[in-house]
């Protein structure tokens, strides 16, 4: 039988976005025409071909249009702004940010700004994406914990670089699509949890390279801290939920810890237990 045509088009394996195929949907057609060939319906064949030939070639020319919309924003959005990461400029560039949108936003996906995703959040803009990525300086064999999964996006990013993700969102909506999204693109080194990630990861005892975390909060959650090993590093956006932040890099030391301020950021508020 005829196989779906997204299925088709966006698929990953191995950390790596496909690029459409054509021959993806060709082979599927073959698989239809022995199928049809055996029941005796060739000319139904014909008529799917041509029915959805046109479908098709929307669909190629359609992810054309969105891996030079990446292209574009890597290049005059980030590389600009002086990020120089090669792998994380490699994953923005292939990763697919339109599927993170919702369908009515996807055509701004690309756009220099955040976009709003549901539930009061938002998918930041590309650039933040890339700073506080870059800013970890992750390793390959890194264990990451990111709080507020949010559309997914960053999780994603991410997956590209490092051993393992973590991610939790307190949003239920919001983790069940981000969930369900990483999974069809065949991101398996991604664990998602539902939850308040201002306690972490706590049953697993698991110490992290480094810690994301999302969303603005007005202090350094104590549960985390201790949740990152000794030399690992943690981003956040530190100041009033309901103002402006100061975008900071903290390092844990063996007793103690230094904080690096990095630029002015406005993010929504960590909810949960943050605001108590």
């Amino acid at each position: 039988m005829l196989l779906p045509l997204k299925f088709c088009v966006f698929s990953a394996k191995n950390n790596q976005v496909q690029r459409p195929n054509i021959l993806c949907w060709a082979f599927a057609l073959k698989t239809s025409v022995a199928d049809v060939i055996c029941a005796g319906k060739v000319k139904f064949i014909w008529l799917a071909f041509l029915i959805l030939l046109p479908e098709v070639i929307f669909c190629l020319d359609d992810a054309s249009t969105f891996k030079k919309k990446r292209e574009n924003m890597v290049k005059t959005q980030i590389e600009a702004r002086g990020i120089g990461d090669k792998r994380v400029l490699a994953a923005m560039r292939d990763l697919p940010r339109h599927l993170f949108v919702p369908q009515n936003l996807k055509v701004r996906a690309y756009n220099d700004s955040p976009l709003p995703i549901g539930q009061g959040q938002t998918i930041s803009q590309p650039y933040i994406v890339a700073l506080m990525t870059a800013s970890l300086e992750l390793k390959n064999t890194d264990i990451v914990l990111e709080i507020g999964t949010g559309s997914g996006y960053q999780a994603a990013v991410l997956s590209y670089l490092v051993k393992e993700v973590y991610t939790m969102e307190i949003k239920e909506a919001l983790y069940k699509q981000a969930t369900e999204r990483l999974f069809s693109l065949g991101l398996n080194n991604i664990k998602t949890r539902h939850g308040d990630g201002y306690f972490g990861w706590q049953d697993d005892e698991k110490l992290f390279d480094c810690i994301m975390i999302t969303a603005a909060i007005n202090h350094i959650p104590p549960p985390l801290l201790g949740q990152l090993k000794v030399g690992g590093r943690m981003i956040l956006p530190l100041g009033n939920p309901f103002s402006f932040q100061n975008l900071v890099l903290v390092t844990r030391g063996v007793k103690d810890y230094t904080v690096q301020n990095i630029t002015g950021v406005l993010f929504v508020p960590m909810t949960g237990e943050a605001l108590k």
